[in-house]
């Protein structure tokens, strides 16, 4: 499908069931057209070698090439075990309600996220998504059926975004299982008062798992394309500051480096992977990434 799928970022689609998995579809399946085509040959499989055909053999694993090449038949053995655990966990305090262009942080991250659970669950995994304010934990555990999938787009729309970030970690152990082998993705725009959210994230990271952290920044909060005089107000908080935006760019821009820096170099000590993503980013990236970890967890 040649449509480009930026066409589809209206807020009618995004947040409906049929069109967040139509926009999924057409990203994930333009991704893996041509030299990003996955060998798995079976859920959660990947092949790893031939041997010759035994009676009893399921007959849909014969190789024909082999056949025509050899004239004997083959069996495509596939006995390496790919299937991951693979969580995302959303960040929906107040300021994913961010806007520029029609396009809020919160409905950009539903498309993110419904593209990698899309990708995910062609590859057998097991896909679970939380999402995480001060008013709660929502969950919906992992699962790899096609009906799972299903109720994973529709709990992305039904996401509640408001207040903040929780100030503690009670909700810590729900999200993941420090024993098994698991593929974390925290999707944030990593606005916090103190350092609560860069903590939490921190103590998800075990010596079993991949945690890959999403930040997600407007291109005005990344480049401040403001005029004038301005009074901007924290979602969050219901602050409000007034700024003259000539004299406030370059201490802004100077600040955002090297808080952007001083994140990026504090999860990766921990052996955390980092991404910046603007609403503009194409999702592409964050598909090779997530194959990319995917394949360091086997």
């Amino acid at each position: 499908m040649k449509t480009d799928y930026r066409e589809l970022f209206q807020p009618q689609i995004i947040n409906s069931v049929s069109g967040l998995a139509l926009i999924a579809r057409v990203i994930v399946d333009g991704f893996m057209s041509g030299s990003h085509q996955s060998r798995r040959v079976g859920p959660g499989q990947e092949f790893s070698q031939y041997r010759g055909y035994q009676p009893g053999d399921d007959m849909r694993l014969l190789d024909w090439k082999m056949l025509a090449r050899s004239g004997r038949y083959y069996i495509k053995e596939a006995d390496i075990d790919t299937q991951v655990n693979v969580k995302f966990i959303v960040d929906t305090s107040a300021s994913m309600l961010h806007e520029e262009a029609g396009l809020r942080k919160i409905d950009f991250v539903r498309v993110l996220v419904a593209s990698l659970a899309y990708l995910s669950h062609n590859q057998g995994d097991m896909v679970g998504l939380y999402a995480l304010n001060n008013s709660g934990l929502q969950s919906v555990y992992p699962a790899a059926h096609k009906k799972h999938y299903n109720r994973i787009i529709y709990e992305l729309i039904e996401m509640k975004v408001g207040g903040a970030w929780p100030a503690n970690l009670e909700d810590l152990e729900k999200v993941h299982q420090r024993t098994q082998k698991e593929l974390l993705f925290v999707i944030t725009d990593m606005h916090e008062s103190g350092i609560e959210l860069t903590h939490w994230i921190q103590n998800l990271k075990t010596s079993r798992n991949e945690v890959v952290v999403l930040q997600i920044l407007g291109e005005n909060e990344l480049e401040f394309k403001y005029a004038g005089a301005l009074v901007f107000e924290d979602l969050e908080t219901g602050k409000r500051v007034k700024v003259d935006a000539k004299s406030a760019k370059d201490a802004y821009l100077k600040s955002l480096e090297a808080n952007l820096s001083g994140i990026k170099n504090e999860f990766l000590s921990r052996n955390i992977s980092y991404e910046l993503f603007s609403l503009n980013s194409p999702i592409a990236q964050a598909l090779q990434l997530f194959l990319k970890k995917r394949i360091a967890l086997k």
